[in-house]
């Protein structure tokens, strides 16, 4: 997958690298191919530059490959080079969705000013995509998944074509990352939403319960039984089951679970009938459970059963442009509740949390978060690993400046997209002086590209 803002498609093998040159010079990166089929492979819905390319060559023509590009996206600008008589045939191109044309030989000033223009269109076209994503997420009723960097921008990209659909989702992260809040993401903004969203950790409820939990049971199943229970399967009935710590699961159970997948029925425990159910399983496991399947300590057949739809979740140390913004999230909760005030915290402070591990993930960051509100800053200078970063006297003025400047290109970077244009505007730094702090930072702008 390239990130040539330009992908030139000429069959002149003495065109192509003059092309190459003179747009080098202009700044603008290129990529060029012989033929419209290696051009083909480097398109998608996210991709982020334009097409040129000659319109007579030999298999498919300018014209196929404009068709070809606009079925994939019909917002990606489509420029044809044409000769002398070929005009009558361009304009028919531009008619059925190419953005412009140029005539051989063409003006040098001429074919920048129309790249810059195209490209220009489609950074816009992509921006609106991405603003009316964020539209039709921040209007969306219930629970909200808070950050932006790539990382999760990846794990909401994954979610989102799925919500409306009834498919079984694997959530896969370490203990803290979130998994429970984007269970209930997923059931709120989807079709269940108005039916109950059923939770059970598998390896919180002993192994001689978990049944009679999951399939209920009759009056008299077993000693203690003494009345009929419905169990967390038939209670999810047109809703969602969240199936947590999905690797604790005894093996015997896990057969069962995978007939009522594929039959859509439960027969609760004591009894001879069965029940028609309609639920939507998301799993979340912190273990690989392909690893497990193939050491046969998990079934294999339940594993693919349920990976129709997998996430994994990214540990808070992996998305640490969010914790700034999560940690003031989780402030204001615990200020509404206790009745307090939060104050923000200073620059140096919110670097510091951005250095610390995270061992606990978004989990330990909310439990820091209410002891800032309870305590006020003292609660963020006990140093210990369970209760979160130590700000005070472990930096250098230096250290500090340094980790506030990281900070602050991160954040510039991913408001821009991975745009160094616009991180330039955003800064007020040179290009040079931003690709030299990147490097000395360690950041590539390839990370903060959506």
């Amino acid at each position: 997958m390239t990130t040539a803002s330009v992908l030139f498609v000429d069959d002149d093998p003495d065109i192509r690298p003059l092309m190459e040159q003179t747009l080098a010079l202009e700044d603008i990166p290129v990529v060029c191919f012989a033929d419209g089929a290696s051009a083909l492979k480097h398109i998608h819905p996210s991709f982020e530059g334009i097409v040129l390319c000659d319109y007579n060559m030999p298999g498919m023509d300018g014209l196929e490959l404009l068709e070809r590009v606009r079925a994939t996206d019909e917002d990606i600008p489509v420029i044809l080079l044409t000769g002398q008589g070929d005009i009558s045939t361009a304009v028919s191109a531009m008619q059925r969705g190419a953005y412009d044309f140029i005539e051989k030989p063409f003006d040098h000033e001429e074919l920048i000013e129309l790249l810059r223009h195209a490209l220009e269109k489609r950074h816009l076209a992509l921006e609106n995509r991405r603003l009316k994503a964020q539209l039709r997420h921040l209007a969306r009723p219930g629970p909200r998944i808070l950050g932006d960097s790539p990382a999760m921008q990846r794990v909401m990209a994954t979610i989102d074509p799925v919500l409306d659909i009834s498919a079984n989702v694997l959530l896969h992260g370490e203990t803290g990352s979130g998994k429970d809040a984007l269970a209930r993401y997923i059931h709120e903004n989807s079709p269940r939403s108005g039916h109950n969203f059923v939770a059970i950790n598998c390896g919180a409820v002993p192994e001689h319960l978990i049944e009679s939990e999951l399939f209920g049971h009759e009056a008299g199943a077993f000693t203690g039984a003494d009345k009929r229970r419905i169990g967390k399967i038939e209670h999810a009935h047109r809703g969602t089951l969240f199936l947590d710590e999905l690797e604790s699961m005894p093996m015997p159970l896990q057969v069962k679970l995978l007939r009522v997948l594929e039959e859509q029925r439960v027969e609760r425990l004591g009894s001879n009938q069965v029940v028609d159910v309609d639920i939507r399983i998301i799993a979340a496991t912190k273990a690989d459970l392909k690893e497990l399947s193939d050491k046969s300590d998990f079934r294999s057949d339940l594993y693919y059963r349920l990976n129709v739809v997998k996430v994994d979740i990214p540990a808070l140390r992996e998305r640490k442009e969010d914790i700034p913004k999560l940690f003031h999230h989780f402030a204001l909760i615990a200020a509404a509740r206790y009745d307090r005030e939060s104050v923000p915290l200073e620059a140096r402070q919110a670097a510091q949390l951005m250095e610390h591990s995270w061992p606990g993930n978004v989990r330990e960051l909310r439990n820091l978060a209410e002891r800032y509100v309870l305590l006020g800053p003292a609660a963020l200078e006990e140093g210990d690993s369970a209760s979160g970063p130590s700000i005070a006297g472990r930096q250098t003025l230096s250290e500090m400046m340094d980790s506030f400047e990281r900070s602050a290109i991160v954040s510039a970077l991913n408001a821009c997209h991975g745009s160094i244009k616009d991180t330039m505007v955003q800064l007020g730094i040179a290009r040079k002086t931003l690709y030299d702090k990147m490097k000395k930072h360690g950041l590539d702008k390839a990370e903060f590209k959506d």
